[in-house]
């Protein structure tokens, strides 16, 4: 995978993040790269040379990616929620077969299969809700906010870890998410520090959970995080608006399009 392509996946997984019900770890599945990042964060220090590459791409667009375009679609979500909201089910939904082709690539589907993508089903819908969030950005540190800041950043790196479970929706419920998006837009360092902090202690944790299940109990993972992806569908679904609704549903059209054809690509 050439330099471009995995750049720019990396600036589409940082996009995702700013989206409430949408999970980063969703789009790398999606995308076909979340094992390859898994397995590059885990093995980062013992095989550097053959694992940096991915991870600096990646990364590089995410920051980019962050940096550039953070605030553009936080203001195109506060005024296109409902076209925007269609086409990331659109693009959740193009990913589903590459998903269940992993999840079945051992064992054809089975009763038990359902079970566990029923289980990570309920689990994101449970967790579904409508929550008061957007409290007022944090502008300055105390020990407490920093230490608040810190669970935020490992909060958000699970979440991309971890497919199917947004970090900006769990921020939402932290009441962190406007901090976030804030410190972000305006490069307030103070405030990013204890963020990537967490982020790093998040990512190392939780990247070497998720490839012990993938590797011990596959099937059982992969259907859990189907389950988790399709499940998050109904925390984005916007509702029914008119003409805005059939903008829309043709952008999901689109999104699910180019996204079945990414997957059938990886």
């Amino acid at each position: 995978m050439g330099f471009l392509k995995e750049f720019i996946y990396g600036v589409i997984i940082s996009i995702s993040q700013i989206v409430p019900g949408i999970s980063g770890g969703s789009i790398a599945m999606i995308l076909g790269i979340y094992d390859k990042l898994i397995h590059a964060v885990n093995n980062i220090v013992k095989d550097f040379k053959n694992q940096y590459k991915i991870l600096f791409r990646v990364g590089l667009g995410a920051i980019v990616g962050i940096i550039l375009f953070s605030n553009i679609f936080k203001t195109l979500l506060e005024r296109y929620p409902i076209p925007l909201g269609y086409m990331f089910i659109g693009i959740i939904l193009g990913g589903a077969p590459l998903m269940f082709r992993k999840a079945t690539a051992k064992k054809s589907f089975s009763q038990r299969s359902l079970v566990y993508l029923v289980i990570g089903f309920v689990i994101v819908l449970l967790m579904s809700g409508d929550y008061n969030g957007y409290s007022d950005a944090i502008v300055s540190l105390t020990p407490f906010i920093f230490m608040w800041l810190f669970v935020g950043g490992v909060v958000i790196a699970i979440a991309l870890i971890l497919p199917g479970i947004s970090g900006s929706f769990m921020l939402l419920i932290l009441g962190l998410y406007n901090t976030v998006i804030t410190a972000i837009t305006d490069f307030n360092i103070p405030i990013l520090i204890p963020i990537a902090l967490g982020g790093i202690v998040g990512t190392v944790l939780s990247a070497r959970l998720i490839e012990m299940l993938l590797n011990r109990y596959p099937e059982q993972t992969y259907m859990i995080i189907f389950g988790f992806i399709l499940g998050s569908v109904f925390g984005v679904f916007p509702g029914f608006d008119g003409i805005n609704s059939l903008i829309g549903i043709a952008l999901g059209i689109i999104g699910f399009i180019v996204t079945s054809y990414i997957s059938k690509e990886e």
